[in-house]
């Protein structure tokens, strides 16, 4: 096997090369290729810090400043801000952010616990509210019920116990065609599509505040953990990126 850097050749010309022979050096010249130069560069990366410098993510009007806030969003590298109607948030700002889901979902997935023993839903989302800044988190306690939703109940059904449908909670950062909930998260399930005996199937769903969603079924709760671990490891993202993983639009 040639070192690390060396290309291997055979000398077909010759009956019997040396391993000496066979290798060519080329030199690094022929090798490194000079990476393009964008113009716009210098000009961008500033327009990203003034965004992140900004108390409300602003950007001017004029028009250099717009065509730059323009290629910004075009290379996913800004999203309109979910706190501030006119200003805009950072990719990279949004990647020093925390993810919130069961606190034992680990331990789910390894079958070492029951479902109805996860971190409830109400308690995932509690924790969000309280990783916000104090100012925004009236806001994002009036979208709880939306969240969160109601506790899972056991009901009677023909004489028997039978517990709702699971339905694990997750909140990432990232945008959708509507802006997030407060400090820019979209939030998700883990979902479990019936409980009957022809029931099956499970589901990944991730929405912005409003109606924008995107959806994913999945065969088996292994399958939907394994995307969700997607999900979380690819964060930030906007919603249309998620079908690059097999997610459909709502």
């Amino acid at each position: 096997m040639a070192a690390p850097g060396t290309t291997e050749r055979t000398a077909a010309n010759l009956s019997a090369p040396t391993p000496r022979e066979c290798l060519v050096f080329f030199p690094p010249v022929a090798l490194a290729r000079p990476m393009p130069h964008d113009p716009h560069a210098a000009f961008d990366h500033s327009v990203l810090e003034m965004i992140e410098h900004s108390p409300v993510g602003a950007v001017p009007g004029t028009p250099a400043f717009q065509d730059a806030l323009g290629r910004l969003r075009a290379a996913h590298q800004v999203y309109p801000d979910a706190d501030h109607p006119k200003g805009f948030v950072t990719v990279r700002s949004l990647a020093a952010r925390p993810v919130f889901h069961a606190n034992n979902l680990e331990a789910w997935s390894a079958g070492t616990i029951e479902a109805a023993a996860l971190e409830s839903n109400a308690s995932i989302f509690d924790r969000y509210v309280a990783a916000l800044p104090p100012a925004l988190r009236a806001k994002a306690e009036s979208l709880r019920l939306l969240v969160a939703g109601r506790p899972a109940h056991h009901r009677k059904h023909g004489g028997e116990l039978a517990q709702d449908p699971v339905h694990t909670l997750f909140l990432v950062p990232g945008a959708g065609p509507a802006p997030g909930l407060p400090g820019n998260y979209l939030h998700g399930s883990v979902l479990q599509l019936g409980t009957g005996p022809l029931a099956g199937g499970w589901a990944v769903h991730v929405h912005d505040s409003d109606d924008g969603a995107a959806l994913c079924d999945l065969p088996t709760l292994p399958a939907a953990l394994a995307k969700l671990e997607e999900v979380i490891s690819s964060v930030p993202f906007q919603l249309s990126e998620l079908g690059t993983w097999g997610f459909r639009s709502n």
